[in-house]
């Protein structure tokens, strides 16, 4: 016998909308169906039921990092983001030595094989040192396509994304193999033009990385990466929500400007995430944590903001709460397009019938309270 969880009573957000009284029914891993009645179900009366979120760029959390290069360490970091509802993660790795990143890259591909981890997103060294934010300057380098290869290699077909600056020497090579490799190139800590960035996206780019963070400001003269990203309807920009990074404005100007299909919300986080304040490892890096901010401790970047402490529950409840978007384009940013953009919709980012079973419950201040995996409670709701 299959194992039946029926959850009724919730408002159920589905891709055509919002039901009210909704159900959802979980056999095994799998939706089985969204309407059937049972005398088990559990009442969620006053809660949401929404698709489990999908995280494209994480550093960490739980106070480990997916840069450590231990197996352990990364599945800590997976499981602190599960329990805060990204039930679909892409591990972010950061500047480092070719030879460390590639190691890495083994270790995060194993966890991609066995299930825990959805691929492997490179964030460096191909950036630029004039927009390297948290990353260490003097590991920086070109583009070079084949050492681009390199760590597609390493990553033994769990390479999903790789952010670049494209105006460096080899850029727009590398985004062209990136391309024809099948994984995604991504726009970021550039100081590209308006008409670079442009070619970028021609020659195969479709995300911006952390959209206006680590790149030159939209000025009215000189648009820069911001306006040749938001414009284009290929790309997926990348919000950190978490009150920090992006004035209310400027993420409702990217909401206005590319449509609620084109934003990722991520959390861009590093290892204190789901942890106190205090001192914490960010690759080869020391960041201090204080008030919540992530900061590079010290060294030629010191007091340079290193990722955030975001995980996915504060940025759906501040975009509702806070930014008032309606909560369909939420789900939308947290669920259905990066969903949609590694390729793995027919499977996540949806409560759709035959999808894995990965939802979230919130109750009616947005506020989560239940989490499923694959049919499996990760987070139990307590409900009276």
């Amino acid at each position: 016998m299959v194992e039946r969880t029926v959850l009724a009573g919730a408002r159920v957000v589905l891709p055509t909308g919002v039901v009210e009284n909704g159900r959802v029914t979980v056999e095994g891993r799998r939706i089985a169906d969204t309407s059937v009645e049972s005398p088990d179900a559990l009442d969620l009366t006053g809660h949401w039921i929404v698709p489990g979120f999908v995280d494209i760029h994480v550093h960490g959390g739980g106070g480990a990092s997916f840069s450590s290069g231990d197996a352990e360490e990364a599945l800590t970091a997976i499981r602190t983001h599960r329990a805060h509802g990204t039930t679909t993660t892409v591990a972010s790795t950061v500047t480092g030595d070719l030879d460390d990143l590639a190691r890495q890259a083994a270790v995060l591909a194993e966890l991609t094989e066995q299930g825990d981890l959805a691929g492997i997103h490179f964030e460096g060294p191909f950036i630029s040192p004039h927009r390297c934010g948290a990353h260490q300057p003097e590991l920086l380098r070109d583009p070079d396509p084949a050492d681009v290869r390199k760590l597609i290699d390493a990553a033994r077909g769990a390479a999903r994304m790789m952010t670049l600056a494209p105006e460096l020497p080899g850029g727009l090579d590398s985004v062209r193999l990136l391309a024809d490799a099948g994984v995604i190139a991504a726009v970021g800590h550039t100081d590209s033009t308006y008409e670079a960035t442009m070619e970028a996206v021609e020659a195969g780019a479709t995300v911006a990385t952390h959209l206006y963070n680590a790149m030159p400001a939209l000025l009215h003269r000189a648009p820069g990466p911001i306006a040749a990203l938001l414009e284009d309807e290929r790309v997926t920009v990348e919000l950190i929500n978490d009150g920090t990074h992006l004035h209310p404005a400027a993420l409702e100007l990217a909401f206005r400007s590319a449509g609620a299909d084109r934003v990722a919300f991520i959390t861009d986080a590093m290892g204190a995430a789901g942890m106190n304040d205090g001192m914490y490892p960010l690759g080869p890096m020391r960041v201090e944590v204080k008030d919540g901010v992530a900061r590079i401790a010290d060294g030629p970047t010191a007091g340079s903001i290193a990722g955030s402490t975001l995980t996915l529950d504060t940025a759906f409840k501040r975009a509702v709460t806070v930014d008032k978007l309606p909560v369909e384009d939420v789900v939308r940013a947290l669920s259905a397009n990066p969903a949609r953009l590694l390729g793995v919709d027919d499977r996540v980012g949806s409560l759709d019938a035959g999808k894995d079973a990965d939802l979230v419950v919130l109750d009616a201040s947005y506020d989560l309270v239940g989490v499923m995996r694959k049919g499996e409670w990760v987070v139990r709701p307590e409900v009276r």
